[in-house]
């Protein structure tokens, strides 16, 4: 049987890193968080709570489990009080050179010969960070979906070095102590999921651009043509367009393919500032509290 982890570190509080705090301090596991400063962690910290507390207004959680779970969370701005971490989960932006130093980082600090360190990185190979370590047979790709508490899927990406005992540990947290679908990837840019998908996301996004069809009708031919629960314009805003952006060039590093390149209008909603619902508009507008479309 595969041994359990009970400490858990996770690097990053934004969207993915908070809902991966979440699902685990929910499920029992002692979690410290690392943010670059304490604004930040704070921001975090009220991002979980918002979350908790709309999981009990719908009657998802009780009162004392929310409450239990913020019990279980500890908020730093230093890597070094990961040291003591049996698994930690890096969950920060999608930037290849920033996740390479981060691993390089986390492989002086954390002291334990077992821990394994994973990545939530939605397009990076698993083995460009591995690489960097002196661990690389416990290096391993943990692909949570937002929202973490709301969609069971978790892409579990192994390199050619990735050991089976890290395997099993990684698969028995998502599938046991989680309660989430495990889908098992090659070492591809893109995994599964964003190897199909984000083709998809380009392609309405150079249907905009070319002038072919306006914003609503392309999202309303896949809502109320193909039984989509959100256009592909809609879903690109909630996903960050900088995240796609950044997913794309991964995909077009590793495969050449020009469906796989940024068109210009990505890129400059991008540049502009303009990134989906976590800047209030995207292809889209956005106000502060405005629900899902």
């Amino acid at each position: 049987m595969a041994e359990r982890f009970e400490h858990i570190g996770v690097i990053g509080s934004g969207l993915m890193g908070s809902g991966i705090t979440e699902v685990c301090a929910r499920a029992g596991l002692d979690v410290t968080v690392v943010e670059v400063d304490a604004s930040a962690a704070e921001m975090g910290r009220a991002r979980i709570e918002g979350s908790l507390a709309t999981a009990v207004r719908r009657g998802k959680l009780s009162e004392e489990d929310s409450e239990r779970a913020l019990t279980q969370i500890r908020y730093e701005t230093d890597l070094g009080t990961l040291a003591d971490r049996e698994l930690v989960i890096e969950a920060i932006t999608e930037d290849e050179q920033a996740k390479i130093a981060t691993f390089r980082a986390l492989d002086r600090i954390v002291e334990s010969e077992n821990a394994i360190l994973a990545s939530n990185t939605s397009s990076i190979p698993i083995m460009k960070l591995a690489t960097v370590t002196n661990r690389p047979e416990q290096v391993i790709g943990l692909h949570f979906f937002n929202p973490v508490p709301v969609l069971r899927l978790v892409e579990l990406v192994t390199s050619l070095l990735t050991s089976d005992v890290t395997i099993d540990r990684a698969t028995l947290l998502a599938t046991e102590t989680l309660d989430k679908r495990v889908i098992r990837s090659q070492d591809r840019a893109g995994f599964i999921v964003n190897a199909l998908l984000i083709p998809y996301l380009l392609s309405s996004v150079r249907m905009l651009e070319s002038g072919f069809a306006t914003r609503d009708d392309i999202d309303a031919g896949m809502t109320e043509g193909c039984a989509h629960p959100m256009g592909p314009l809609t879903l690109s805003d909630l996903i960050g367009l900088d995240t796609m952006k950044a997913v794309a060039e991964s995909l077009y590093e590793e495969f050449k393919e020009p469906l796989y390149a940024p068109p210009p209008l990505l890129l400059r909603m991008v540049e502009a500032g303009l990134l989906g619902r976590k800047s209030g508009r995207g292809f889209y507008e956005y106000s502060p509290k405005a629900p899902a479309r």
